[in-house]
């Protein structure tokens, strides 16, 4: 995955300094699925910092110009994807959709809201990359309904190998504008985690279950 590690850092800082993101390798979170995690990511508190959310935009805008020049349609997952599908289809002046996690139970019964129409080009924007599942399950719902998924792309990543391999199988491209390496780096050298928690802190990355054991 080609990232631009000079926006991948900036967008790093952007996420400690907002406290988007909080590190505390002593003390991990617990996620709902039961996995122990020296890191909790909110990346929803970006839409309350106008810069923060123009440099996201402009970052995903530029990828979608370079990798995808063809897109016709821009998708954002519920809920956290939706604003920032909604800003970055602004600024390349394209239609936008998003999908839900599951269709209404009611009405029509929709999982995509919006006009999406068969064999159209479709970028689906994420907030957050974890295992992957949730937002793979996003982009495979748009192709059921009959869109051509281009790829993903998503403001951050755990860095998972599980994600990887998800995207790499169903054959739908995953970029992400930053990442947890950089951020983990990037939070020792400001002074937000201690230098000797380091290690500890990339190792999570490769092998999650094993943490806070």
């Amino acid at each position: 995955m080609n990232r631009d590690q000079a926006l991948s850092k900036s967008i790093a800082k952007q996420l400690l300094e907002i406290e988007a993101v909080s590190l505390n390798p002593r003390s991990p979170f617990t996620w709902t699925s039961g996995l122990k995690s020296p890191i909790y990511c909110d990346n929803r508190m970006t839409m309350s910092f106008p810069k923060v959310r123009e440099q996201i935009a402009e970052g995903f805008a530029t990828l979608i110009r370079a990798q995808y020049p063809e897109a016709e349609v821009v998708a954002g997952t519920a809920t956290a994807g939706i604003p920032h599908a909604a800003w970055v289809a602004q600024k390349l002046d394209l239609p936008m959709i998003y999908i839900r996690d599951k269709a209404k139970g009611h009405g029509k019964q929709n999982q995509i809201e919006g006009r999406l129409d068969s064999g159209q080009k479709v970028v689906v924007i994420e907030d957050l990359i974890s295992t992957g599942g949730s937002s793979l399950k996003a982009a495979l719902a748009v192709r059921d309904a009959g869109g051509d998924v281009l790829g993903t792309a998503a403001i951050f990543t755990y860095e998972f190998e599980q994600s990887v391999k998800a995207f790499e199988e169903a054959g739908i491209p995953l970029h992400t504008l930053s990442c947890y390496s950089d951020l983990v780096e990037l939070a020792a050298e400001l002074g937000k985690v201690a230098k000797e928690d380091l290690q500890l802190l990339r190792s999570w990355k490769d092998n999650p279950t094993a943490f806070g054991q």
